[in-house]
């Protein structure tokens, strides 16, 4: 098989970078297009120096003209954007998404997080919610993978096997999640210029958070419980990783060696996810610049009650890595290909 052609709009952006380094090390891809706005005519290693001398192509400004040229069209740009690449797409083509444009069922959810209409509703049935340990090969029956966001994949990778074996309550999830300042992009640095980004801890986005709309249409998928979580995401002094802390409470007769088991089971073919031993405390030193997935199962002072904590590197696993991830099932290539 010839290799897969490449074009990544966004390419410049932290995640976008991020996508470029590992997909230079894929053997069955070759990056024909990288796409800017501000930076066209710039070489991709003004953003990374370690992407010097690997034959890029100069960033250019998108167009649809480019489509007949590739097979593959990543995005990683504004919310929005994917959707007006979305209508033009060629039939040999495929949409891998990383941002936000096709997470959601429903355009009235879109326009309520989102605060936008959604510009290709027509689209969205054919496009998946795709996190790869949970949506598997399903795929390859879609013209548009949608990339789940870097909070929900470190969430819903330890509650939905729980959820799909009943376990745990579903009226009481709290769910503390702490991500490096990279998952903000590089605006960042200037929304916090005078908040001591670097030094200290910040809260966002209570019960506001756009991610919130990800967990609750994916974990309702699992119960016909009612369904209450409260989920408050931070921002740490870090560049990479998050770590999220979910407490919930235990059904009957339902101990911490079960839901250990239950995890381990779930995930047991799941090449990149790690279930650890009971009540070990976790790091993301332990995941950063890889696209794995560490969790554990811990125990709260209640006998009730469990801790779950899961950690992943919000660039690789929760971005780019999860998008060469989808790559590989829709081709039919190795999982680990691209990404050891």
């Amino acid at each position: 098989m010839s290799k897969i052609n490449i074009l990544v709009a966004g390419s410049t952006g932290y995640i976008g970078v991020q996508l470029v380094k590992l997909l230079i090390k894929h053997p069955k891809v070759k990056i024909r297009y990288l796409c800017g706005n501000n930076s066209v005519g710039k070489l991709i290693s003004f953003y990374d120096k370690s992407l010097k001398n690997k034959n890029l192509p100069k960033i250019v400004k998108y167009n649809k003209k480019y489509l007949k040229n590739v097979d593959v069209v990543f995005t990683a740009l504004p919310n929005g954007e994917a959707q007006e690449i979305s209508k033009n797409l060629l039939e040999n083509n495929t949409l891998i998404d990383l941002a936000a444009d096709f997470r959601l069922e429903k355009k009235s959810q879109y326009l309520k997080w989102y605060k936008q209409h959604h510009r290709a509703p027509k689209e969205i049935k054919n496009s998946i919610y795709a996190l790869p340990e949970i949506s598997g090969k399903n795929v390859k029956n879609f013209k548009i993978i949608s990339c789940p966001g870097c909070y929900p994949t470190s969430i819903l990778l330890p509650l939905v096997p729980l959820f799909k074996k009943k376990l745990i309550k579903t009226n009481n999830i709290i769910i503390d999640s702490k991500s490096g300042y990279s998952g903000g992009g590089r605006g960042i640095h200037k929304k916090y210029i005078n908040k001591n980004l670097y030094d200290s801890l910040s809260v966002y986005g209570i019960t506001s958070h756009r991610h919130n709309s990800e967990i609750e249409q994916m974990l309702k998928k699992y119960t016909k419980q009612k369904l209450f979580f409260t989920f408050t995401p931070h921002i740490s002094p870090m560049f990479r990783g998050i770590l999220s802390t979910i407490y919930v409470d235990l059904n009957k007769n339902v101990s911490l060696k079960k839901l250990q088991k239950t995890l381990i089971n779930f995930h047991k073919e799941n090449n990149f996810i790690k279930v650890l031993k009971i009540n070990t405390l976790l790091s993301t030193n332990d995941v950063i610049n890889t696209n794995n997935c560490i969790m554990s199962v811990c125990a709260s002072k209640y006998k009730n009650k469990a801790i779950i904590l899961c950690s992943i590197d919000n660039l690789i696993k929760g971005g780019a890595g999860q998008g060469i991830q989808n790559l590989n099932l829709k081709y039919n290539f190795p999982i680990k290909m691209g990404l050891n």
